[in-house]
């Protein structure tokens, strides 16, 4: 006779498949709410990074005038083809303003920043201090800006000079962080957070609004926030996250840090 499985065992198989389906997706939630809470630890760390830098050196990494009197001079600063090895950097202008590399140049501030921290034993990691071959602001993860705890997510430095665009407004310019997924050819700002992540951060380190404060949500008058009604696209200031969205929906910079 042949014997098939009685309701009893598979009702028990049933119950063991629903406790490992409930385990596996349980334990994927507390990962990803790990890294979210990592990713408001450190932007703490690296606005602390900065100025302990500043205090120490009297000035701000990657536009330190007087670098290379520290970590010794890489090759061909400031033209297409730099190279060096150890802690060799460049040296900034020392106008304050964190900024990319000319066009013919891959030697910007903005990757001269991490690399000089990294230098002073201020954040871990080794970096290259040299943009991707993408262009003057390519980002490249654990080599020219450090990871972070988010999956596929990195920092990068860039300072904003102009108003108008998507993501400017009069009083947001000067030198951010920005958070994001990288993006080919260019910097780490690419959505990586859903609205929700972004604006719990937002929420914990400054006012919860997408387009006002430190925080600035970069798609906030897009799928990352609910605009404002009859309010330009570009004037939604008090527009508010678009919490039921899904998905990644959001990066973010943190505006005017030192």
């Amino acid at each position: 006779m042949k014997h098939g499985f009685s309701l009893v065992e598979l009702s028990i198989v049933l119950v063991i498949l629903g406790l490992l389906t409930g385990g596996i997706l349980t334990g994927q939630s507390l990962i990803r709410a790990a890294e979210m809470r990592s990713v408001a630890t450190e932007v703490q760390r690296y606005q602390t990074a900065v100025r302990s830098f500043q205090d120490k050196y009297f000035a701000i990494p990657g536009d330190m005038a007087n670098a290379t009197s520290f970590w010794g001079t890489m090759s061909n600063c400031g033209v297409a083809s730099p190279s060096g090895s150890g802690t060799q950097t460049c040296n900034g202008n020392g106008d304050g303003q964190i900024t990319e590399a000319s066009a013919s140049a891959r030697t910007g501030e903005n990757f001269g920043m991490w690399q000089q921290m990294a230098n002073a034993g201020l954040i871990e990691g080794s970096y290259t201090g040299i943009s991707g071959t993408g262009g003057t602001n390519d980002a490249e993860i654990n080599e020219n800006v450090p990871a972070s705890k988010l999956s596929n997510s990195g920092w990068y430095m860039h300072y904003y000079s102009t108003v108008g665009n998507a993501y400017d407004y009069a009083f947001n310019y000067g030198n951010h962080f920005v958070f994001g997924v990288d993006e080919a050819n260019s910097a780490t700002s690419a959505a990586a957070m859903t609205t929700e992540e972004a604006w719990n951060i937002d929420t914990k380190l400054d006012d919860g609004l997408p387009a006002s404060g430190k925080i600035i949500a970069r798609f906030w008058n897009n799928a990352c926030a609910t605009p404002v009604s009859g309010a330009a696209s570009n004037s939604n200031y008090n527009a508010k996250y678009h919490l039921t969205n899904t998905g990644a929906q959001c990066s973010f910079r943190i505006r005017n840090m030192f």
